[in-house]
């Protein structure tokens, strides 16, 4: 079956998930089109194509252990000099995020692998850029604001194109309803492959 490329996160609600990605088009970085709006919790990890219904299994888990949680951006930061990306704060629900990555990347489950650098939930708005558009993108960020509920993640798989194409959601508590909601991108294409192809 080959290898896939997932990444698990906590979509940004509308009318904030749009501008937030359309800013990000405006400040020339060309990845903005294929990537949701989103605050990671499993960044780009490459598995067998085999164990995607143990993937399923295991997040369906950390979701039911899970309840909704209030999140709310504020301003802008940075990791330069040490990684090219501007970001908007995540301010309140930091916490909760990270309890929840460690659960998605936990031993006992398919997703096991090792971060990078420290895990810092944030919203990106500009990655590997001209420094001139980092810029503006941490300046006319730096007085933004939004706040929703949190009542789940999604499970998202890279395509060939580069797209990032929801493949389930998963709500806090095992309920049913919709938790992510639809971005204005090609990312809102319907997935090809299901979880269990």
């Amino acid at each position: 079956m080959g290898t896939v490329t997932l990444g698990v996160s906590i979509a940004v609600p509308e009318p904030y998930g749009s501008l937030l990605q359309e800013r990000r088009v405006s400040f020339g970085d060309p990845a903005a089109h294929g990537i949701p709006t989103h605050v990671t919790l499993l960044p780009p990890t490459g598995i067998d194509a085999e164990l995607l219904p143990a993937v399923d299994t295991h997040l369906a888990q950390v979701a039911s252990s899970g309840r909704a949680f209030p999140m709310r951006l504020s301003g802008t930061g940075t990791f330069r000099p040490l990684s090219p990306v501007v970001f908007v704060q995540v301010v309140e629900g930091a916490s909760a995020c990270s309890w929840l990555q460690k659960r998605v990347r936990d031993a006992s489950g398919p997703l096991v692998r090792e971060l990078q650098f420290p895990y810092h939930p944030h919203v990106t708005v500009a990655h590997g850029i001209s420094e001139e558009g980092m810029d503006r993108a941490y300046e006319e960020l730096s007085e933004y604001e939004a706040q929703w509920t949190c009542a789940g993640f999604a499970l998202y798989e890279q395509g060939a194109d580069g797209v990032w194409r929801k493949l389930r959601e998963y709500a806090f508590g095992g309920r049913a309803a919709s938790v992510v909601p639809a971005q204005n991108s090609p990312v809102d294409q319907p997935a090809a492959p299901s979880l269990r192809s």
